[in-house]
């Protein structure tokens, strides 16, 4: 169980205990009316058991609290499509992750990113997506579908286009550093997507310069949709966070990577200076 996970649990159990405790009830009064074993209401109250929905409307009628089970059952939910391991969401290949994000986007008016090390997918190349595919691809040993899961990649910019959204996003000075591809044709024309995509209204590009003066630590990479939503990528999962308490401390750590950036022009510039470093390398 990841670290998110286990604490979106403790969480739930916390909110089950203070619900029990509110009815003035013991743990093995409770477990007795719900024809459990009494050792039951501990595990579900310390997170070391996730309840099923039929435990939790168990829980709230011997509570009296029917009204909160609905809701009770919402965090549940999110709690198990929290992590995914990536082998099991990418066993068919890479295109149906790419198109199965495509709702979320539209669905989304504004959007949050802080990337340490790559170019988000919204603001990609073909060129720079399909190298960054295609090493998914090989490291994971999935079924190769890089021209379809490229497509997919390609197809959820449009929202970079269409309906009143604003993108508000963070790079530390690294991203246009990190070599993807084999040619430096391919950084080069990313890096110029990056000079066209930053003059467009709607996107606010904020790069921290690597001896910069920070406001806090370079982290994991995320993104945040709205503000219901936060997307982690790791090696070997991808985790949702949808818990409003947990969302507030990625909305501070953007704040702080936003306020350690530097914009516009000083953006250009860093974005400018690592073109040159490239023209002395040949252009395959």
């Amino acid at each position: 169980m990841s670290t998110v996970t286990k604490r979106a649990r403790e969480a739930l159990g916390a909110r089950l205990r203070e619900i029990r405790q509110d009815a003035n009830l013991t743990g093995r009064v409770l477990a007795s009316r719900c024809g459990w074993h009494f050792t039951k209401v501990s595990k579900l109250e310390h997170g070391t058991q996730n309840p099923s929905e039929e435990d939790l409307w168990a829980w709230c009628h011997a509570c009296d609290a029917v009204d909160q089970a609905r809701d009770l059952i919402a965090t549940v939910r999110t709690i198990e499509s929290m992590y995914v391991e990536w082998r099991r969401a990418l066993h068919s290949g890479m295109k149906h992750g790419q198109k199965a994000k495509i709702p979320l986007y539209e669905r989304t008016e504004l959007f949050r990113v802080y990337e340490p090390g790559l170019v988000p997918g919204l603001f990609q190349t073909p060129e720079y997506a399909s190298a960054i595919i295609a090493h998914v691809i090989e490291f994971d040993q999935i079924p190769n579908d890089l021209e379809e899961a490229v497509a997919a990649r390609m197809e959820r910019q449009r929202v970079l286009y269409t309906g009143d959204r604003r993108f508000l996003v963070v790079l530390e000075e690294q991203a246009l550093r990190t070599r993807v591809g084999d040619a430096a044709s391919v950084m080069a024309g990313q890096l110029d997507r990056l000079l066209a995509v930053m003059s467009m209204h709607r996107v606010s590009l904020g790069i921290i310069p690597s001896t910069g003066r920070r406001h806090t630590w370079a982290s994991v990479g995320f993104w945040i949709f709205d503000r219901h939503t936060v997307h982690i990528d790791t090696p070997s999962a991808g985790l949702t966070i949808a818990q409003r308490s947990e969302i507030t401390v990625f909305e501070k750590k953007f704040a702080r990577h936003q306020r350690s950036a530097v914009y516009g022009k000083e953006a250009r510039e860093l974005i400018n200076t690592a073109l040159v470093d490239l023209s002395s390398e040949p252009l395959a």
